[in-house]
């Protein structure tokens, strides 16, 4: 299994019931692949250093994944979500993802 982590900014309006159930459809997803969420991480609505779609603030969560393949369904559907301001796909490094914990076998 391969360790990812995926942070999404959401836009600062989006209420919390909103960007869980997203979280949970993202679980869902990753289970349908053949991995799993590992970790989910809100960090609240925080300001960007810069304007960004013509928006000041965002909504950031970060998730950490483990899936034998690049989770390309999920980084799709994102893409195409009116709510999701930014996202970043990573596959983190072995020595990373030990790490934190997660147990990524195989290259």
């Amino acid at each position: 299994m391969r360790a990812y982590e995926l942070m999404i900014i959401y836009t600062a309006d989006t209420d919390e019931s909103t960007v869980q159930t997203s979280i949970n459809k993202l679980g869902e997803m990753a289970a349908e692949a053949g991995g799993s969420l590992e970790k989910v991480d809100k960090w609240g609505v925080r300001k960007f250093a810069f304007e960004i779609a013509k928006k000041t603030e965002g909504f950031y969560v970060v998730l950490e994944f483990l899936a034998p393949g690049p989770l390309d369904e999920i980084e799709r559907t994102l893409r195409l979500a009116d709510d999701v301001i930014r996202l970043k796909f990573i596959r983190l490094p072995l020595s990373e993802a030990h790490r934190r914990g997660l147990e990524a076998a195989t290259v």
